[in-house]
């Protein structure tokens, strides 16, 4: 499933790059609440929410780099976990992370736009993969990695606690808000509830 989500990722970016504008109104996520905006040449249908957008969205990108180190990740914490856990399993994990992340922008997005914000589009695989990301620290938390940006190890619990640390940091402080931050935190929550409910389930200790 890990090989497949990314020619899935790299087919929908070479789709995306003939025809961005169409992608990106039809199929990034939209916040709800965008209607009909006028123009000079009279009344046109602006961006809006569409219920496949809680999937869609995960698979756009806004540029190459964005692409990259989300397959990357993608690949070096999935296919551990894929591996760890079965493809039928991932592959629930994965669309649970990818709509959770979609639901915690929303309300975020809520929020922005009550305080007069302007509407804008989330895409990309990122809540997902700190769903994965979540998931690795779990299972291996003491498991180290190099880390590219400063060069040091460091052991995955530490990681997950790090990363989720500085996304509710910037999303609350307004840092970098070109960056989906709640969508992130949202990645991670839906991943940490789903594994606790299969903990706790006869199924999963079976």
């Amino acid at each position: 499933m890990v090989r497949t989500l990314i020619a899935i990722n790299l087919i929908v970016y070479v789709l995306q790059g003939m025809a961005p504008a169409y992608w990106v109104t039809h199929f990034a996520l939209w916040p709800l609440g965008s209607g009909p905006i006028e123009t000079g040449a009279g009344w046109v249908l602006a961006p809006a929410f569409r219920p496949w957008q809680l999937v869609s969205y995960g698979f756009l990108h806004g540029n190459l780099s964005h692409l990259a180190l989300n397959l990357f990740a993608l690949w070096m914490f999935g296919s551990t976990v894929e591996r760890f856990w079965g493809t039928a399993r991932f592959t629930v994990y994965y669309l649970v992370c990818l709509v959770g992340a979609a639901l915690i922008q929303m309300i975020a997005m809520a929020f922005h736009l009550q305080g007069g914000g302007q509407p804008f589009p989330t895409l990309g695989a990122s809540g997902a993969v700190f769903g994965l990301l979540l998931a690795f620290g779990m299972m291996f938390p003491n498991q180290r990695i190099l880390l590219l940006i400063p060069p040091i190890p460091i052991k995955a619990k530490w990681l997950v606690i790090g990363y989720g640390g500085l996304e509710l940091f910037f999303g609350l402080a307004g840092i970098a808000t070109n960056i989906a931050h709640f969508a992130h935190l949202g990645g991670m929550l839906f991943g940490y509830l789903l594994i606790q409910f299969w903990r706790r389930s006869s199924a999963w200790r079976a």
